[in-house]
């Protein structure tokens, strides 16, 4: 399995260019984008009476080549466009195409499928005039819409509308690889369903990876014959007082089910009796001070922290007690804005073992204006893994986990039914049992994020955090087979 990667735009310009200087013509890498997108529709709809519309640049080029293929398949098929094409490429194409031909939103025929063909990713100013009037129209009609490589009106590197108006379709088809809008919101519920066409080019990206199983897969610590307990991982979840337990014991339950073999609650003595009032297979043991919480922390392998743990100067002692202990620390909620007075204080305990997941709220109270600075969610997430030289999972609809050597992996599997309390708890024992087994943080940070992803969608509507672990092994079975068959 190899990773998918994700290119800018700069990224996506100089694959083709490369393909260019190695011989293969732009009016060759147009056909087979532009047949591309009609093998797309084609796959997916009848024929049906479709208008193209066609900007000036190659984007339209691609769309006088889908337009022209479809009508020799016999579709009703004619284009619409803001201005003749300028490119030499695209003045090829629609060389080719013997169709009608008028002015954006002149068709005199009802269309029953609109292409979106007028940008693309190397638009650089705000939609106007009538490409602006449809795009405001489309979201109603997202199901009609087909975009070639992008929604027009987005910008391809952030996902952001580069005005107060942008395209919506149901399907878009873009070549080679990603681009961040497909991923990143508001641009990924823009796209609808995104196709990723191979077209010949090579080019790999610069460590931006889409998160799915191609990218951790193949480094899942699954058992053997041989395993027991003790070989699969020793956890640790830090308890809040009694009357903020059920994070921590969330958390605990989802060790469990990522398959840690042995996870322990570690409990102030007056939390004590609510948690074993709860608790089966995971172990629960006392402490009272940060010293005794080293101490029985000081032989595992993964340490969860913050989930209701309260925000004192006792939570912000224990972490410092795990950082001494070696084991990867999970440091999650109430363990992150603790610190929010002094990021340094926890930068300088943490390493590439460690990961931090905070939601964006949290993200600012130890990144203070990355945000707000960055033109996406990923460079902010890259420099905050850089600054607190560790693992970073910015959670969202479009969670970022970004490693401090530059990769990151954004998530585009995202669950609205993961909008739950409690949801985040389960997500940090989920990353702490895969690291207690062995995964690299990095990849533990990205596999915990899409199985948890999976689990919620597979459960739907009604979801609550208690329902996750229990929902982890079917998703798990499914990558058991897709490993092992």
């Amino acid at each position: 399995m190899t990773a998918r990667p994700i290119l800018t735009v700069s990224e996506m310009t100089a694959a083709d260019q490369a393909a260019i200087a190695a011989g293969t013509p732009g009016t060759e890498l147009m056909a087979r984008a532009g047949l591309a997108v009609a093998d797309a529709i084609c796959d997916r709809f009848t024929p049906r009476p479709v208008a193209v519309l066609c900007g000036p640049g190659n984007n339209g080029g691609d769309g006088y080549v889908c337009a022209r293929l479809l009508a020799e398949r016999g579709w009703p098929a004619w284009v619409e466009r803001t201005d003749p094409p300028k490119s030499a490429d695209a003045r090829a194409a629609a060389a080719l195409w013997t169709g009608e031909t008028c002015d954006l939103g002149q068709g005199a025929r009802h269309a029953e499928l609109y292409v979106d063909a007028l940008f693309g990713v190397g638009l650089s100013r705000p939609l106007d005039g009538e490409a602006a009037r449809l795009a405001r129209a489309s979201e109603a009609r997202a199901d009609q819409i087909v975009a070639i490589d992008i929604p027009s009106g987005l910008a391809g590197d952030t996902g952001r509308p580069l005005g107060d108006a942008a395209f919506w379709a149901g399907l878009t088809v873009t070549f080679h690889a990603k681009k961040p809008a497909h991923v990143l919101e508001p641009g990924q519920s823009r796209c609808g369903e995104v196709v990723v066409a191979d077209i010949g080019l090579t080019a790999e990206g610069s460590g931006l990876i889409e998160n799915t199983p191609d990218a951790w897969l193949g480094h899942f610590p699954w058992p053997s014959a041989q395993s027991h307990k003790h070989a699969r991982g020793r956890m640790v979840v830090i308890s809040g007082e009694a009357w903020n337990t059920g994070a921590a014991r969330l958390s605990a339950r989802a060790g469990l089910r990522m398959g840690a073999g042995l996870v322990t609650l570690l409990s102030p003595p007056e939390a004590l009796s609510v948690n074993a009032a709860h608790l089966e297979a995971v172990m629960l043991k006392p402490f009272e001070t940060e010293m005794e919480l080293e101490q029985l922390a000081a032989e595992v392998d993964a340490a969860v922290i913050g989930p209701a743990a309260g925000v004192s100067e006792s939570t912000l002692l224990n972490v410092l007690a795990l950082a001494r202990t070696g084991a990867a620390l999970v440091i999650d909620a109430d363990a992150i804005t603790v610190f929010r007075d002094d990021p340094e204080e926890l930068f300088s305990v943490l390493d590439v073992d460690d990961v931090l997941t905070p939601h964006p709220g949290e993200f600012e109270r130890l990144f203070p204006g990355f945000l707000k600075a960055a033109p996406e969610r990923i460079t902010a997430a890259r420099r905050a893994a850089q600054k607190a030289d560790a693992v970073v999972l910015l959670k969202g609809a479009d969670t970022v986990v970004a490693h401090p050597d530059g990769r990151a992996a954004v998530c585009s599997n995202g669950s609205p039914w993961l909008a739950t309390a409690g949801s985040g708890d389960v997500l940090a024992g989920f990353v702490a049992a895969l690291i207690a087994q062995g995964m690299e943080s990095f990849e533990a940070a990205c596999a915990a994020t899409w199985i948890h992803s999976e689990a919620a969608d597979l459960h739907g509507p009604g979801l609550i955090a208690e329902d996750i672990p229990g929902l982890a092994p079917t998703i798990l079975r499914r990558l058991y087979a897709a490993r092992h068959g």
